[in-house]
């Protein structure tokens, strides 16, 4: 089983538009809703994988429990055939979950994002959901922590779970940004997956090599960075990578750097050898991108490109004094 902790988890609500012009009516052609927030993204992506998971953090009101009710529909028996499931082990808060609006011109392909803030957690919200936490990091194969902090929540509190998940000896990947992030890697996550400006604000530098080494010196044992259309790159104890998509893809990129964290964790817990864990996580990316919804992936276009991704080893010189890369397939 694999632990997903989402403390913001929202409601994802994607819109759908002919062609969206600012300051006019838009007419929205279709309306779709999907329990949302980093994590319980990563665990419908992990089932599809055919990857048990359970999914935990927060959830309150009335928006939160459209939300449960929506995890319950996609439980056994709905998904796919070969999906594993997704258990619900959020905490009930008297706070009202967030929505997030997605509103997706079909002309450009363009999104634009709307993310509500999160509700308040109180002390007592909080030490309820550690003591959860204690006991299903305590079974799972790995752990990870996934997206922002709620209000009332702790700058710390990404830190705290990474030092109870190691001393659990579970293997824990942290996703998330700001000083949670710079406190959370000082804690020494197995695995850090910061995006390039977030990369950026962690260690000062724009060089994305240069960035994800100076990342695991903070504390993580390894660093996958996103960088956007241009893949991953990976620093690890194992050696450094960059997986590229065979080509750029345009969509809906809500939930592609989830998938990519599914990817990773997936390869993780398999044991994978790391190109093949950036590869799928790539693959899994873009494949995203492309589905017509938030939160999911297109299963043709993932196997279309997972053979496709380019993943060539990078040399322990700084990058603009590396030689040859020699290429994984």
């Amino acid at each position: 089983m694999i632990l997903t902790v989402t403390l913001n988890t929202a409601l994802d609500i994607t819109y759908r538009t002919a062609a969206l012009t600012p300051h006019a009516t838009n007419r929205v052609a279709e309306v779709t809703e999907r329990p949302g927030g980093k994590g319980i993204n990563v665990a419908r992506v992990l089932a599809a994988l055919g990857h048990e998971s359970v999914v935990t953090g927060f959830v309150g009101g009335r928006t939160g429990d459209a939300l449960r009710e929506l995890l319950a529909a996609e439980g056994p028996g709905e998904t796919r055939p070969g999906d594993a499931p997704v258990t619900d082990a959020l905490v009930p808060i008297a706070g009202t979950t967030r929505r997030t609006i997605a509103v997706v011109d079909e002309t450009t392909g363009d999104t634009t994002q709307l993310n509500e803030p999160g509700p308040t957690v109180t002390p007592a919200e909080w030490a309820a959901f550690l003591t959860s936490y204690e006991g299903l990091a305590a079974r799972a194969d790995a752990v990870a922590l996934c997206g922002s902090l709620p209000p009332g929540i702790h700058v710390g509190a990404y830190a705290e779970l990474v030092r109870l998940a190691r001393a659990a000896r579970r293997p824990v990947l942290l996703d998330t940004s700001g000083e949670p992030l710079r406190r959370g890697i000082a804690a020494r996550p197995d695995l850090v997956k910061p995006n390039a400006d977030e990369l950026a604000q962690l260690t000062g530098s724009r060089e994305p090599l240069r960035a994800t080494r100076d990342a695991r010196r903070r504390g993580g044992r390894s660093v996958v960075a996103s960088l956007g259309a241009a893949g991953l790159l990976a620093a690890t104890p194992d050696g450094s990578w960059r997986a590229a998509p065979p080509t750029a893809v345009r969509g809906n990129p809500t939930g592609a750097g989830d998938s990519a964290v599914a990817g990773l964790l997936s390869g993780l817990v398999e044991r994978l050898p790391w190109p093949e864990r950036l590869a799928r996580a790539v693959a899994l990316s873009a494949a995203t991108v492309l589905a017509p919804t938030a939160g999911e992936f297109d299963r043709e276009a993932y196997a279309d490109l997972l053979p496709r991704v380019a993943v060539t080893e990078q040399s322990s010189q700084p990058e603009q004094e590396s030689h040859a890369p020699r290429q994984h397939r």
